[in-house]
């Protein structure tokens, strides 16, 4: 088991550093509480995402709408019939 654990955020990490700190002033904690907290999330935030746009009672524009605003950099959803999620 890892006892400890270092993120780069030197060079081309170094935004990094500030994605940390943005989630640090979201939780409004530390930098290992809000990088621990982000990662018990986002797994909760997408599975709840698939959720919504697999309800039958949207139309599909709303679906695609819906898709656009929770598509981070990162992540990105499709309002189609079946959902997908896609990560880089």
């Amino acid at each position: 088991m890892c006892t400890s654990m270092r993120i780069r955020t030197d060079g081309d990490y170094a935004y990094r550093e500030d994605a940390i700190e943005r989630a640090a002033d979201f939780y409004d904690c530390n930098k290992t509480k809000a990088v621990v907290s982000a990662c018990e999330d986002v797994p909760r935030l997408v599975a709840a995402a698939r959720q919504v746009l697999e309800r039958d009672d949207l139309t599909h524009e709303q679906r695609q709408e819906i898709a656009e605003t929770l598509s981070t950099r990162v992540t990105s959803f499709e309002g189609e019939k079946n959902v997908t999620v896609e990560r880089e």
